[in-house]
Formats: structure tokens, C-alpha cells, sequence
């Protein structure tokens, strides 16, 4: 499923208008990455949590040459999902 038939089918399931739906959707996502930003966890209940986790530097091999480079300390999101979630599947 992509961004548009999640907005179709949300609106028709709550029974707004395509545009509402989407501006909705926008903001939502637009919060979330806000807060992940800021290196808040962002809790949703019976689907998940969205948690920022740090990667340190490490010490890779490039395949095709062989050569050990440094790969540079970074930032990820995580999802872990919720309990709800895990059994519906």
C-alpha cells in the first residue's frame, strides 16, 4: 500500500474527503518526524513505538577493493510494535 491508497482508504473508512484525509496525513507525518528530530520516542498505541537509535562508528571492508574504511557514527529509526499488533499477525 503507498501514501495515495492509504488516503483513499482512510477516507473512506472515516468518511471524510480525499483532501481532508490527506492534509490530515501530512500533519501527522510532519509531527512525527518533528519529534523524531528531537530524539523523542513516538509511542502509538496498539501499533507501536518509533524510537531514534544511535549507531556508532565502525570499521567496514569495502568489497570490491578490500579496503577497511570507517563507517561514520549515524542516526536511525526503529520501530518496535506493539503487542496488538504482533498477534493480528
Amino acid at each position: 500500500m503507498n501514501k495515495t491508497e492509504l488516503i483513499t482508504e482512510t477516507a473512506l473508512k472515516a468518511g471524510l474527503t480525499k483532501k481532508d484525509t490527506d492534509k490530515a496525513l501530512n500533519a501527522a507525518i510532519e509531527l512525527i518526524t518533528a519529534e523524531l528530530a528531537k530524539g523523542e520516542t513516538v509511542k502509538l498505541a496498539g501499533f507501536g513505538n518509533l524510537v531514534v537509535k544511535e549507531r556508532p562508528e565502525r570499521q567496514s571492508r569495502n568489497p570490491r577493493t578490500g579496503e577497511t574504511i570507517t563507517v561514520a557514527a549515524s542516526k536511525t529509526v526503529q520501530f518496535r510494535p506493539a503487542k496488538a499488533l504482533k498477534e493480528s499477525l
